[in-house]
């Protein structure tokens, strides 16, 4: 492919060289260059790829993209653009041959939920003989194969990719998670969804955006994007701001709740200890579901699927069918062992919503205690210590001990991190201990409980390593939990 097919649309200004050049591949990381290769310079929070052009030409780059001022000697195309990421956007999808419009792609965004919600898409999908394809949280899924993924999002180039992948096996539907930072940093761009559908909205991420309006204002981007369908919570305080901002717009717009007037909502709802049932109402009908996952936000998060079926064209049975084939979802109130009245349970909660609703899903089932055991990941400065105060908060009014541990400090001091989780546990008189370990305050969670007790795991979820310092370490919680309760039994025998 030749550069001037590879920049098309894309507004640059050429300050060295032609177009007339062979492209063998786009990179935005130096040791990813190969000859012939076009390099975007992309300015990121810690690195600045303007400082490895040198090394990109080394390398083999034969156009460079940039938004800085570059000087060369070499044979090479230099154009400079306004905004390099927006730019790698532009030519990832153009060197992919623009796969998304050979795609129906569905995009969810929200603080909360996205990922059980791609899940329960997915089944109803299968159900319905709809080939597709996943990407977000827990990885990317193509032809039932997973492969894990850097970010929710991947980076433009990457998802390009991937999409480009899908295409070649005949994929024809990809739901996708939309994370801010994919929105903010236009990893996105360029991509061409059909539907966009929103969760929730509660503070998270604000070391990157800043103030709550800032975070809405960038999830609210993707259903400007959206041509066909944009569905919303209409029972969320943003989602109903959503909803104002872009209900004239051209897509069709559909709401679903259970609180407010929408347009598929439940009714008969029972909620059990490992599953919720319901009938959905939908404009064409309404049908029974069977939820085997507890609580309310698993009613939202499926009604969201089942509103985005309803787009899609699929039949009240295989909607029904779909949700109620899909037995759990990995790290989502996922329990790992149980006997009798006995659970200990899994949960990705690492924000005050999720670890809220986590808790008082699980809480009422418990005949004896509610034993949490979380930590919070680092986060910057004063967001860090809100988010710190208000989950510890929330673990003293909702469990009766809270084992306070780490979850991924980074570079931040695990022990600082603990200290004001723990002064917002005092402040509300709530019972607490402190094991830094994480594995260790998993072995003394299962070692503390007794028969009738529910022991919540939070933070983690699927995940299958913590970051500590600049390391990944492998950290399986299951496992561990599995290993603590074989040496609890074997004391006791």
């Amino acid at each position: 492919m030749l550069a001037a097919s590879v920049v098309e649309n894309l507004n640059f200004r050429i300050i060295k060289g032609d177009l007339n050049r062979e492209v063998s591949s786009i990179a935005y990381d130096s040791r990813d260059v190969i000859a012939d290769s076009v390099f975007v310079a992309i300015t990121g929070f810690t690195v600045d790829g303007h400082q490895y052009i040198t090394k990109a030409i080394e390398m083999g780059a034969t156009t460079i993209i940039s938004e800085k001022d570059v000087v060369v000697e070499a044979d090479i195309t230099i154009l400079k653009v306004a905004d390099t990421r927006e730019a790698l956007a532009r030519v990832s999808a153009n060197f992919y041959d623009n796969p998304t419009e050979k795609l129906n792609l569905i995009g969810i965004t929200g603080t909360n939920g996205k990922t059980s919600t791609t899940y329960f898409i997915q089944s109803i999908f299968e159900q319905a003989k709809k080939s597709i394809g996943l990407i977000g949280t827990i990885g990317t899924m193509i032809k039932n194969q997973v492969r894990k993924n850097k970010n929710t999002t991947p980076e433009s180039l990457n998802l390009q990719q991937i999409f480009s992948e899908m295409v070649e096996v005949e994929t024809e539907n990809c739901i996708m998670e939309v994370s801010s930072h994919a929105l903010s940093l236009k990893r996105v761009a360029f991509s061409n969804f059909n539907t966009a559908i929103f969760t929730n909205l509660t503070p998270d991420h604000l070391e990157l955006h800043g103030t709550m309006e800032e975070y809405f204002l960038a999830k609210a981007e993707l259903f400007h994007m959206a041509k066909d369908f944009n569905i919303i919570n209409i029972d969320d305080e943003y989602g109903k701001k959503l909803v104002d901002i872009i209900k004239e717009e051209d897509p069709a717009l559909l709401t679903y709740g259970l609180e407010n007037n929408a347009d598929i909502y439940p009714t008969n709802i029972h909620y059990g200890a490992d599953f919720t049932s319901y009938t959905v109402n939908t404009p064409s009908g309404s049908i029974d579901v069977r939820v085997n996952i507890p609580g309310v936000i698993y009613v939202y998060n499926s009604l969201a699927a089942i509103a985005c079926a309803y787009c899609n064209n699929i039949s009240l049975e295989d909607i029904q069918k779909g949700i109620n084939s899909l037995e759990g979802i990995k790290g989502r109130l996922e329990v790992v062992y149980k006997e009798d009245d006995y659970k200990i349970v899994i949960d990705f909660a690492h924000t005050e919503d999720g670890l809220e609703k986590a808790l008082s899903t699980l809480k009422p089932h418990a005949k004896g205690r509610m034993i949490l055991v979380f930590g919070v990941y680092a986060a910057p400065g004063e967001e860090g210590r809100d988010k710190r105060v208000a989950m510890g908060k929330i673990a003293a009014n909702y469990a009766d001990v809270a084992i306070v541990t780490s979850d991924n400090p980074k570079d931040q001091d695990p022990n600082a991190i603990i200290d004001e989780i723990v002064e917002a546990i005092e402040a509300e008189n709530g019972e607490y201990q402190v094991y830094v370990d994480r594995k260790e305050a998993i072995e003394r969670a299962v070692e503390m409980s007794e028969s009738n007790d529910i022991i919540l795991i939070a933070g983690k979820g699927h995940e299958t390593s913590q970051i500590i310092g600049n390391k990944e370490i492998p950290f399986n919680e299951s496992e561990i939990v599995l290993n603590a309760i074989n040496n609890k039994k074997q004391l006791v025998g």
